[in-house]
């Protein structure tokens, strides 16, 4: 009997669990404004998926400031998000949907985010979350951040899952280009507007909205990835893992 395609499922986290990437710009704009960066929304949408860091060094590369440090003003911004989720988080739609789904079919779940461990473990204990993930992972351990997949293929590494048994769910492009090149199956939740980004052509399924989770889903990810060739077709050795 063949093994099942999947024994994992891994979950970005802004912009796909918590409604955050509207925060991540506004705290942009506040502290990188004064610094003489003129940051607009579609300018941001460059560095969508990054790890923050990697962002304020963007900006940074192209309108050097006197003063504070790129790491120090990432500081403040992670510490002024976090602020702001405080005060005006939410979940994103369908995310009890998303993980039910996971959950129902025995699948391990982990956490691949381009935020700090300080941002992950404030959202999972803020919503409720914390006992819902048995590995969390932060681009903070690695040496790039997404599009790189280093965050998922670590993340799996920790669940004891073989890249190619994993189910990537993701809302940025970077963070669709580093699930696929992990190996991962990937579904995509662009923002209303995103979806004509070429990183979503190569998703394996594109839904407007977590709440349009359901079976037929998961049926036709089953589908996709058991064919031959695809994705890395269940084999003696992959059978083994969890």
């Amino acid at each position: 009997m063949a093994a099942a395609p999947f024994g994992a499922s891994i979950f970005d986290m802004d912009g796909l669990l918590i409604d955050s990437e509207h925060l991540w710009l506004e705290v942009e704009v506040e502290i990188l404004g004064p610094l003489g960066v003129p940051l607009e929304a579609a300018a941001s949408r460059q560095t969508k998926g990054m790890f923050v860091n990697e962002v304020i060094h963007f900006w940074h590369e192209r309108y050097p400031w006197r003063g504070p440090t790129p790491d120090e003003v990432a500081i403040s911004v992670v510490d002024r998000v976090c602020d702001v989720v405080r005060a005006r988080g939410t979940l994103m739609p369908g995310v009890d949907r998303a993980i039910a789904l996971c959950q129902d079919h025995g699948l391990a779940l982990g956490l691949a985010s381009s935020s700090q461990y300080k941002m992950i473990h404030l959202v999972l204990d803020h919503f409720g979350l914390d006992q819902t993930f048995s590995v969390v992972h932060s681009a903070e351990d690695e040496q790039y951040g997404k599009p790189n997949p280093a965050v998922y293929l670590s993340c799996a590494a920790k669940l004891g899952v073989r890249p190619e048994r994993c189910l990537a769910w993701e809302d940025a492009p970077a963070g669709v280009l580093a699930a696929k090149a992990a190996r991962m199956a990937c579904v995509a939740v662009p923002e209303p507007g995103e979806r004509h980004n070429g990183a979503f052509a190569i998703a394996d399924a594109v839904l407007d909205s977590l709440e349009s989770v359901d079976e037929a889903l998961w049926d036709r990810l089953v589908a996709t990835r058991s064919q031959p060739g695809v994705g890395g077709d269940p084999t003696p050795e992959t059978a083994s893992a969890p």
